[in-house]
């Protein structure tokens, strides 16, 4: 369905480019473009619960509940039977409720947080073990936020992130293969691709994960970027 933002319809299927409303006042161009972007935001994927677990998911989850039993969070029965409970588990939604009482959001082992990223003059990252929902909206307006997907489970082969970026930055880290592709409008700031092929590799696979920056960018900065490799010898940097 389109949106009608102060007067203008707004096609949710478009990425928002600054020339479409390049004629009115700053201050009114800045508001139209996130209130079509508040508009247009999809609703959040569908539950990762019925997902299935893997080994190491499972061993993510036990690992957990040792530090918990130890440090006296849980008794021992407690513990045993939990650790039965995330052998016996096939799907994330299992494993989570086994921690849900143990750790903050932040630092659960198996994570299903597919909230907006926002960052409103602050600092906000995601990363670890962590569902990624087909659409992610990312807002950062003064602000950084650092999307890690490099332990994260993919819902779609195709991801969408929904910047609005306005004066912040937005660092995606993302593991090398991983086609990115630009869509974001960009003014008075700057977008960059730096994720890197695998070694030896001279194109992306056919079946290679994208990654589709769409929104906007309005003085600010957006990176996407493979992690730092491993260094090889004392000394030598990649």
């Amino acid at each position: 369905m389109d949106h009608a933002v102060n007067g203008r319809v707004i096609d949710p299927g478009n990425r928002f480019s600054l020339e479409d409303v390049s004629s009115e006042p700053r201050a009114s161009r800045l508001n139209n473009l996130l209130s079509a972007f508040l508009a247009s935001r999809s609703p959040e994927a569908a539950p990762a619960e019925d997902l299935r677990a893997s080994d190491a998911d499972r061993e993510r989850v036990i690992a957990a509940l040792t530090d918990a039993v130890t440090d006296g969070r849980l008794t021992h029965p407690e513990h045993e039977e939990r650790v039965e409970q995330a052998y016996a588990a096939r799907t994330l939604g299992a494993l989570a409720a086994l921690t849900a009482d143990l750790l903050p959001p932040e630092e659960q082992p198996v994570r299903m947080d597919g909230r907006p990223l926002t960052a409103l003059f602050r600092n906000e990252s995601r990363g670890g073990r962590w569902v990624v929902p087909s659409h992610v909206p990312v807002t950062s307006v003064g602000g950084r936020v650092t999307m890690d997907l490099c332990e994260a489970l993919l819902q779609s082969r195709r991801v969408v992130v929904q910047l609005a970026v306005m004066a912040g930055t937005v660092t995606l880290i993302v593991p090398e293969g991983v086609r990115i592709v630009t869509g974001p409008s960009a003014r008075v700031g700057s977008l960059r691709n730096e994720v890197r092929l695998p070694p030896g590799a001279t194109g992306h696979a056919p079946d290679a994960p994208v990654i589709e920056l769409a929104g906007f960018v309005f003085g600010g900065k957006v990176v996407a970027k493979s992690p730092q490799r491993p260094r090889k010898g004392l000394f030598r940097r990649d």
